[in-house]
């Protein structure tokens, strides 16, 4: 929380005083955003104050205590859909709902969809009906579709977009249908919107028991390994820590050109295998590791990585904490938990 607040001090003068609405606040994104929030709030007397929407208050209670305990943490129970408007100014809001449920996109596509695109939509609504200043969407950089083997860092301006034809692609269909509605809701409603394109990041609060790689590789090594690779690991990933992510997504949101798109991620690329024997080396003494697939030396690798060259240019942002360092971060916060 000190690197967060570091980085993003000259920032929270905007925010003294002011009241945030917050979706997807109980997440992986959300934890981070709200301990950011009240680790500077208590240290720079900012008297600011968020409302997160939620399905589940209790449970994030006990997940996060000193952070839902906190008083200028409130929560608002409702459907990111459907929720009744709350009563009140708001200054800013991060929408930061729908997660990027594997499962869910597989099983139900059109529920995955329809979440995203609804709630975005309603979530704008309630922007322009209390004349919120700024609004920040976390995208995702799915919203390219499958990243030419050949471009090795993916920018902002890549025309490329999912397959329509194919369900898989509701998740990153109705990011590009959400960031469309930003836009035209900040055409036509003076609304500044920032838009956020996350690809991959690693941290404390990171869930180790779903479809994310690295995730999935720290849990095997936490139980003493082997660590396995499911396929063949010739896929390129890159990894921003959970940290440099909130100091990204609060400078997008306070300093973030409206209607413009920035890229969120590292652009420090590292197969999955590599990553798996990275993993494995980070603890002592170090785990094995099992490569279930065989690469097809006529299938070129896929890719998902970022050029950050706009956000680093515009914004100044770069990640300041290494991969290496990131996974043993995250190794030490998950300690014993899942043994």
């Amino acid at each position: 929380m000190d690197h967060v607040l570091e980085h993003t001090r000259v920032l929270w003068d905007e925010l003294r005083g002011q009241r945030l609405f917050i979706t997807g606040g109980t997440g992986f994104f959300g934890r981070w955003l709200l301990e950011s929030l009240v680790w500077a709030n208590d240290r720079l007397r900012l008297n600011v104050s968020a409302l997160v929407l939620t399905r589940n208050p209790d449970a994030f209670r006990d997940r996060a205590p000193s952070v839902a305990g906190h008083p200028a943490i409130q929560f608002h129970l409702g459907d990111v859909r459907s929720f009744q408007f709350p009563t009140g100014a708001f200054s800013h809001i991060i929408h930061a709902a729908t997660e990027s449920s594997a499962k869910l996109n597989a099983e139900e596509p059109l529920t995955m969809f329809n979440t995203i695109v609804e709630g975005t939509r309603h979530v704008l609504e309630f922007a322009r009906h209390c004349g919120v200043r700024r609004f920040l969407l976390t995208s995702s950089g799915a919203i390219y579709g499958k990243q030419p083997p050949e471009m090795i860092h993916i920018p902002e301006d890549y025309p490329g977009a999912p397959d329509p034809t194919d369900p898989r692609s509701a998740y990153g269909e109705g990011k590009r249908a959400a960031e469309t509605l930003c836009t035209l809701f900040s055409k036509q409603h003076s609304i500044d919107t920032g838009i956020a394109r996350c690809f991959a990041f690693v941290g404390p609060h990171l869930p180790l028991q779903i479809h994310f790689a690295i995730g999935n590789f720290i849990r095997d090594g936490l139980r003493g390994g082997p660590i396995v690779v499911e396929g063949d690991g010739t896929s390129y990933r890159s990894y921003l820590y959970a940290a440099d992510l909130a100091i990204w997504l609060l400078t997008i949101l306070l300093r973030g050109q409206s209607g413009r798109a920035y890229n969120v991620g590292s652009e420090e690329s590292v197969s999955i295998v590599e990553l798996a024997h990275m993993v494995a080396a980070s603890f002592s003494p170090a785990v094995g590791v099992v490569v279930r697939g065989r690469p097809d030396p006529r299938k070129p690798p896929e890719r998902y990585v970022p050029s950050t060259a706009r956000v680093s240019r515009e914004l100044g942002l770069i990640p300041w904490i290494s991969l290496p360092d990131s996974i043993a971060r995250t190794i030490a916060f998950h300690g014993d938990s899942i043994r």
